[in-house]
């Protein structure tokens, strides 16, 4: 696993960009709740951080075109994707959040 950052770095109800350790993913914190999905849309290559977080449905929506992807499945919820996004496992230990190398859903684009 590779620390991204401390938790406390992670405003609460938001999303946030991080190239650590080859991966570009988006953190994202909902409640006490952390979320790690890659950072490229599959549509488009655009930052998913820099878009909407819907809280209540757990997605975070492209900025570009709009698709939303679920941020605990990677999947696209609505067009102009129709391929997932990785996902990667989240530990928060001792203050520090750590994400694993390997997505948790292998065939997703990235």
């Amino acid at each position: 696993m590779i620390r991204v950052c401390a938790f406390d770095e992670l405003a609460p109800d938001s999303a946030r960009r991080f190239d650590v350790g080859g991966l570009r993913i988006a953190l994202v914190r909902i409640g006490d709740d952390v979320y790690a999905i890659g950072d490229r849309c599959s549509h488009a290559d655009v930052s998913l951080a820099e878009g909407e977080l819907n809280v209540s449905g757990k997605e975070l929506e492209c900025w570009k075109h709009g698709s939303a992807f679920s941020v605990e499945t990677g999947e696209p919820s609505c067009m102009p994707a129709v391929r997932p996004v990785p996902t990667y496992q989240v530990v928060v230990r001792d203050g520090e959040i750590l994400v694993e190398r390997e997505p948790t859903n292998k065939g997703a684009a990235r």
